[in-house]
């Protein structure tokens, strides 16, 4: 993990999980060893619980608006993140956006939502979920808890024309945005 204090950035390194270029997924961003390390479209080498720390390190101010009990009818809050994917052989850094197909193509609205203590005590991995959630550490303000899986609102899926094969490691980089 790279922490970039002046320019409140970190990069982490992670694997693109080609089952998720055509399957739907709620899960963007999961460490490999947690309870959820096989759901995501990128597969961390980073723990959310480190990642957290640098988020806080960096400055980055968390929601912690999000529980289990309001999941469903809350959205996340806390600092807006811009999340960019590159490789090896990459014309350039994509954002998430491009990345990452939403089938209603609202933009991905990334959000430190924090959830400290949820990410520890579950340990599902989770550092970055595409609808709002108590458990992850980044998540998607467009949409609440249960719109991918429980009320089937939208399907996100990797963008398989953008992104390399399976296995293909790549540098994810979060970036706090002040506004």
């Amino acid at each position: 993990m790279k922490v970039d204090k002046e320019n409140k950035t970190i990069t982490i390194l992670a694997a693109v999980n080609g089952k998720y270029l055509t399957e739907n997924t709620r899960h963007a961003v999961v460490f490999k060893d947690g309870k959820f390390g096989d759901k995501p479209v990128f597969r961390a080498f980073q723990n959310q619980n480190d990642f957290l720390q640098a988020m806080l390190e960096i400055g980055g101010v968390a929601g912690n608006n999000m529980t289990k009990a309001n999941g469903e009818t809350t959205y996340v809050e806390g600092q807006k993140i811009a999340l960019s994917v590159t490789w090896n052989g990459a014309p350039k850094s994509y954002d998430i956006n491009e990345v990452i197909s939403d089938s209603n193509n609202k933009l991905i609205d990334l959000r430190f939502g924090g959830n400290e203590k949820n990410a520890k005590e579950l340990n599902t991995g989770c550092i970055t979920c595409l609808d709002s959630c108590s458990v992850g550490i980044i998540s998607n303000h467009a949409y609440t808890y249960g719109a991918v899986e429980k009320r089937g609102e939208v399907i996100f899926h990797g963008n398989a024309a953008i992104l390399p094969k399976d296995g293909t490691l790549v540098a994810v980089t979060y970036k706090l945005i002040n506004e």
